[in-house]
């Protein structure tokens, strides 16, 4: 027999407390969440007098650089939360790079996120802002094509720019709040924390920091769909750098020699195989050798996409098979504009029954370097990880 519940005014006084005990714990967090408007003064940052100037503009606190100014944020270490600014360029024409580094360690090791002021002003453009990292001292911006969007950017006039940092994740908005310019699903810089930076020929000022809030943006890494392409070659060995002098070729005497030194290199998002986080940059011309297996149940032809930068000799099973070159300066780059991308070349190599050894080499001397390798058909073929 069901028993009838009697009313207990006390317990509406509970739920009340808790309740509002939970109002202020969210006023609370609401307020620690608030933005910090960051001060554009002289004594809070590190600079060039002869290069920063600290000035009011257009009516507000301001950041006036020359060409090569840079300014340092002191006493703020930023990891994750929301960097919003106000930026507009001095001179696009002369110097369109407009920049902003957060988790900035050192020249070396940075992420950077800039504005590419200077082409045609409209929607349809899309290289208008850029994310790269900066790895030992070089900006990977031609590893990374992907990593850029359209915008279209003021030329004499503020341009807001919002930042959402998240762990692994960025969200970038310029000149629209409700549309995101960039997703970048996996940050790619070796630092996790740091300083933020300005740096360019333009003027900077709005500067405001919220450490706490990423708008839901997960900290988690974003999803490569190239991990559900069986196709791309992603286990090589590497050997060392050598010298390679300006105008030589490698040739079959260059083949490595039997007392070369190897060591195992894995490929990054996207089937990239990032030299440059290995040996860092280049101030002259140097090569590697990068080699694996490839069996075959039968004797075939097959088509290999390859994406790199800048300089490839292909060799298998010891024939010289391909040769090319992306230079980023040079007419005879590669689409899309001299960049590493697995749209830049293709050639059929033939395989034997058995195992096949596939081996290219290398070469750069301008910013980042790498290769990206994928098989257009794996009909009786499989890749050998381990020998």
């Amino acid at each position: 027999m069901m028993t009838r519940k009697t009313f207990n005014p006390n317990r509406i006084i509970v739920l009340f407390l808790c309740l509002s005990v939970s109002a202020l714990n969210a006023q609370k967090t609401k307020q620690t969440t608030k933005d910090q408007p960051i001060p554009l003064t002289a004594e809070k940052w590190k600079h060039d007098p002869a290069k920063v100037e600290f000035t009011q503009y257009k009516n507000v606190p301001a950041i006036k650089m020359q060409q090569g100014g840079k300014a340092e944020l002191r006493d703020l270490v930023f990891t994750n939360g929301i960097i919003e600014f106000d930026v507009e360029p001095a001179d696009a024409k002369r110097s369109p790079f407009v920049t902003m580094y957060f988790r900035y360690q050192d020249e070396k090791e940075s992420e950077c996120f800039y504005l590419r002021a200077g082409g045609e002003n409209h929607l349809q453009r899309n290289d208008a802002v850029q994310y790269a990292p900066f790895v030992d001292g070089v900006n990977l911006w031609d590893m990374l094509p992907h990593y850029q969007g359209p915008a279209k950017i003021n030329i004499t006039d503020w341009n807001h720019i919002k930042l959402v940092v998240s762990g692994s994740q960025l969200r970038a908005y310029v000149n629209n709040l409700t549309k995101p310019t960039l997703e970048i699903p996996r940050l790619e810089g070796n630092v996790r924390k740091g300083a933020i930076v300005f740096e360019g020929l333009a003027t900077f000022a709005n500067l405001t920091v919220n450490p706490d809030l990423t708008e839901g943006l997960s900290p988690n890494e974003g999803i490569d769909l190239t991990n559900h392409d069986a196709n791309y070659i992603r286990d090589w060995f590497i050997s060392p750098s050598f010298d390679l002098p300006y105008g030589r070729e490698l040739f079959s005497d260059d083949l490595p020699k039997p007392e070369t030194k190897w060591e195992k290199i894995k490929a990054e998002r996207r089937g990239l195989i990032n030299v440059t986080r290995k040996f860092g940059a280049n101030e002259d011309r140097h090569y590697v050798w990068l080699k694996t297996k490839i069996k075959s149940a039968t004797q075939k032809e097959v088509k290999i996409d390859l994406g790199f930068s800048d300089e490839v000799w292909v060799f298998v099973n010891g024939n010289f098979v391909f040769t090319d070159k992306n230079i980023y300066l040079q007419s005879i780059r590669k689409y899309p504009f001299g960049r590493c991308s697995i749209e830049n070349s293709s050639f059929i190599i033939k395989l034997q029954p058995g195992e096949n050894d596939l081996l290219v080499g290398l070469a750069n001397d301008f910013y980042g370097w790498g290769i990206i390798a994928r098989l257009q058909n794996m009909e009786g073929i499989e890749f050998v990880k381990e020998w």
